[in-house]
């Protein structure tokens, strides 16, 4: 309990250096979500339980096109649909509620005290998900690392590098501290993990794509070799390594030649701490995406709570 305590202390002092930040939390609607819209005067025109369709767009009466809902706060909706129909009434007074909150959800597993799914009902930060996992376990790492999803939310821009966005680490002490590189507010299908260990990952084209604990020095083949080698079609002088730069956010790419490897002309590389493994096949085609989809099947059997 003491343990947990001075996490507790922590993480008060973290918060309240966060709630200075002016960044905007508003929860902001998406696709499932269902609201209850209220026009004073025309109930005629309200509507309870409107869901947000898949396409980010809902209908209101005497409107013929559909109207955006996604991405905009409650009040931002307001204020749409009142613009809409100022040719029919002026000064509409309208309120917008949601009822139920089915777009944004977030897990976190791994060396934590209460492994859960959460839904948010407003944007929250890494520190603060990692309170309501009532923190680090004793067996943490030194690193708490975020999976995003391949499904990119509507309301977040796309990166062109996908890949080098995938995945993002940063050092537990870092974000029990609050520091704001450290501590991102988190995204609509992100998995936060907190391994027991240094890791490293591998990915693509092999017959075992896996997680390695780094409890010993391991090379590039040596992890190939664990993840049951390559598979026919491998372009092996295009392994593709991603690596963190210390102290930072900002993944780099290394690109090996495995054959000049296996013929000594060039030296088996040692892996670091989230180095990422991706091996494409001759194509070029990346497998990076095989990270999220190997540690989403058992988020589903996380119980579910509500972040208000």
């Amino acid at each position: 309990m003491r343990i947990f305590n001075g996490f507790a202390l922590v993480i008060l002092l973290a918060l309240s250096v966060c709630a200075q930040q002016p960044e905007d939390d508003r929860y902001r609607i998406g696709p499932g979500d269902v609201l209850d819209i209220r026009i004073y005067n025309r109930p005629q025109l309200s509507r309870d339980a409107v869901r947000v369709e898949g396409s980010g767009m809902i209908r209101m009466p005497l409107i013929e096109t559909e109207i955006r809902a996604v991405c905009l706060t409650e009040g931002e909706l307001a204020k749409e649909i009142s613009t809409r129909y100022a040719r029919y009434y002026k000064n509409l007074q309208v309120d917008v509620f949601i009822k139920e909150y089915h777009s944004r959800q977030v897990a976190i597993i791994g060396a934590v005290n209460e492994q859960s799914r959460f839904e948010l009902q407003r944007r929250v930060r890494l520190l603060e998900l990692l309170t309501y996992a009532k923190g680090p376990s004793a067996k943490a790492g030194q690193t708490i690392n975020i999976v995003h999803s391949t499904d990119h939310s509507p309301c977040k821009q796309t990166d062109e590098n996908e890949e080098s966005t995938a995945f993002s680490s940063y050092k537990l002490s870092d974000v029990l501290q609050g520091d704001p590189k450290s501590n991102p507010y988190l995204e609509a299908g992100d998995i936060v993990t907190l391994p027991e260990a240094d890791q490293v990952y591998i990915v693509g084209n092999v017959f075992m794509p896996l997680t390695i604990p780094l409890k010993e020095p391991i090379t590039l083949t040596r992890a190939i070799a664990m993840a049951g080698g390559l598979r026919q079609d491998t372009s092996k002088d295009k392994i593709r390594i991603l690596r963190q730069e210390p102290g930072t956010t900002i993944r780099k790419e290394i690109t090996v030649d495995l054959n000049a490897i296996e013929k000594k002309r060039s030296e088996d590389l040692a892996l670091a701490p989230n180095d990422i493994i991706d091996v494409p096949t001759s194509a070029g085609k990346s497998f990076l995406r095989s990270l999220f989809q190997g540690i989403a099947p058992g988020v589903g059997q996380l119980p579910v709570r509500v972040v208000p």
